[in-house]
């Protein structure tokens, strides 16, 4: 099995290169970076830009972190995990732009390994990627699933699509709220059948990225907005906070196996607001968002 630097290589390029893709995007800052270590092993570049012309605050890190012993939230679930050293490498990025008609947008790619007695006992694959609306372009949902499925094609094709969409939708499912966190795209763990393979597919997910969201940047960055505009988008950022602190897994191994607070919750919006009991008017721009948050076939005319 290739050495899991290989894929370390591969996602600390992969952070460079959507770093310099956004920074042209938004062409107002730049990422500043943020080098750390963690004591129980490994460490990681967290990077943050902040009050640009496009985005509010985009976040992208990446870790490279190691250990001993793997918190229960891992070990509950794979119990012949228990008392293996380990190594996880992976990147993640969340983009909460300014534009409140500019999707949200969230991706991860990540490897891990467990190891006893200096020999492999496990090791997989997970990532995705997923996109966010506070208003949803019909435009936008279809490119952004057209290029997950095409990206798909060398890996499975339409089956491999379907599963990892619906995998998507059921993961970033808000249960409390009976609504998807927004139209979906990939998401995948465990991968761990041909190595090769599998690394293959989460580069062309890690990838595929910047193909499916660039455009929409693009497409929506300067649509004219205004306070109602930007109240919903705040409002509707508590969802996001309320999945990543309530149901997010990698939230709650990055916490429990003793990771870097500020890197894990970067995924976090600067700014949010909640609002109790808030209902939209019926028939508003705002109220149209509800029909999205469900899982449907974005591809096939509704």
């Amino acid at each position: 099995m290739p050495s899991i630097d290989t894929v370390r290589d591969y996602l600390t390029g992969l952070q460079d290169r959507i770093c310099t893709a956004i920074e042209l995007a938004d062409g107002g800052a730049r990422f500043v970076e943020d080098a750390w270590t963690r004591a129980e092993g490994g460490g990681g570049r967290t990077r943050i830009l902040r009050e640009g012309a496009v985005f509010e605050q985009a976040g992208i890190g990446f870790s490279d972190v190691s250990g001993t012993q793997l918190p229960p939230s891992a070990t509950a679930a794979r119990p012949e995990l228990a008392g293996a050293s380990w190594r996880a490498v992976g990147v993640s990025l969340v983009f909460h732009p300014r534009n409140p008609y500019l999707p949200t947008t969230h991706a991860n790619v990540r490897h891990f390994r467990a190891m006893r007695d200096g020999e492999t006992v496990a090791w997989w694959f997970g990532g995705g990627f997923d996109l966010t609306p506070f208003y949803p372009f019909d435009e936008d949902v279809l490119h952004w699933h057209r290029v997950a499925r095409s990206l798909c094609e060398p890996f499975g094709g339409q089956a491999r699509y379907e599963a990892h969409k619906r995998w998507c939708d059921e993961y970033f499912f808000l249960r409390h709220r009976n609504e998807t966190r927004g139209v979906g795209g990939l998401f995948f763990d465990d991968l761990h059948g041909d190595f090769e393979t599998d690394f293959g597919y989460l580069r062309a997910v890690g990838d595929g990225f910047l193909a499916a969201y660039l455009p929409i940047v693009q497409r929506r960055k300067d649509t004219p907005w205004g306070e109602r505009e930007r109240q919903f988008q705040l409002y509707r950022r508590g969802r996001y906070v309320e999945f990543n602190l309530v149901l997010d897994r990698g939230t709650l191994f990055g916490l429990q196996s003793g990771g870097r607070t500020e890197s894990i919750l970067m995924s976090l919006p600067p700014l949010v607001r909640w609002e109790y009991g808030y209902a939209p008017d019926a028939g508003s721009d705002e109220a149209r968002l509800a029909g999205y948050l469900r899982a449907r076939d974005w591809l096939v005319p509704q």
